[in-house]
């Protein structure tokens, strides 16, 4: 199995919601955001632990949508050090693309004054996804709140792509949203992937959510993981990664390549267990 398949199983049987009225019902642009890391083969069974009230977004059909962020650093990192030292005034750039309808977004991610996420976007071109020059003004305006931004020069760092559903929880207003088929390309064309493992995010207010339990009654906690910041360190072994250093031991490591069959030049796949030392160096394509 390599993707959560929406017209099968658990998803399959779940009561659609339209994007809008999830979003209304649960937008929570600022929220607590609790991440886990399942070997793909335990999906199944976290999917049939779901509440009979669950829903799933339906969008013309399809409920499994392929999305793909660019995130912007500048050329020492700062957004990147700061998320790992954890620092508070820490921040996150990126452009989200859509990509089965085509939409994009500009968002900038801050910490809130109580350990929250804060996120604001704005509606962008798909065609300029790669760029800030038409939003710098926006993003600027959300850093001035952080005392910095005008003076940063910021340019795509790292590409992420996977294929998400999203859960609308009614017992808590909530979301949760499960990321398969994870891939990331750092900007100088280095690729990893992790094709036998999943993300599971659940985005709640200050309670946790009906999954957030379940997971743990499976025996899985939070971990900690940032799909910009854990994929760069594992991408550039010379980045500190003292915050994402036990999830890299555990999740990162090579997966198995049938005979003749090696992995594409530049290009890491990786599956759960093992050690982030295991896996050479990916070569620049």
């Amino acid at each position: 199995m390599t993707a959560v398949d929406p017209s099968t199983g658990a998803l399959a049987q779940l009561t659609p919601i339209g994007l809008a009225e999830l979003t209304e019902r649960a937008a929570l642009q600022t929220r607590f955001d609790r991440k886990y890391l399942l070997p793909l083969a335990e999906l199944p069974r976290l999917l049939a632990g779901l509440d009979r009230t669950d829903q799933v977004l339906e969008i013309d059909g399809r409920r499994a949508f392929r999305y793909e962020s660019i995130y912007f650093d500048t050329a020492d990192l700062v957004s990147f050090r700061l998320t790992a030292r954890r620092r508070r005034r820490r921040f996150k750039i990126r452009t989200r693309t859509y990509l089965d309808s085509g939409l994009c977004w500009l968002e900038v991610k801050t910490e809130g004054t109580r350990g929250g996420t804060v996120k604001e976007r704005l509606p962008y071109r798909p065609d300029d996804s790669g760029t800030l020059a038409p939003g710098r003004p926006f993003v600027d305006g959300v850093l001035a709140a952080l005392s910095t931004g005008p003076d940063l020069t910021f340019s795509p760092t790292l590409t992420t792509s996977y294929l998400r559903s999203t859960l609308y929880l009614p017992a808590t207003a909530s979301r949760a949203t499960i990321d398969v088929a994870l891939r990331w390309e750092d900007h100088r064309g280095r690729r990893l992937a992790l094709p036998d493992l999943a993300i599971i995010e659940t985005k709640t207010g200050s309670t946790a959510s009906h999954v957030d339990r379940l997971l743990w009654r499976q025996g899985h906690r939070p971990v900690a993981i940032s799909k910009y910041a854990t994929g760069l360190a594992a991408l550039d072994p010379e980045l500190p990664a003292g915050r994402w250093r036990r999830t890299l031991r555990r999740h990162f490591h090579p997966a198995p390549a049938g005979p003749g069959t090696p992995h594409p030049a530049g290009e890491l796949a990786v599956g759960p267990g093992g050690s982030r030392n295991a896996y050479p160096t990916p070569r620049t394509v």
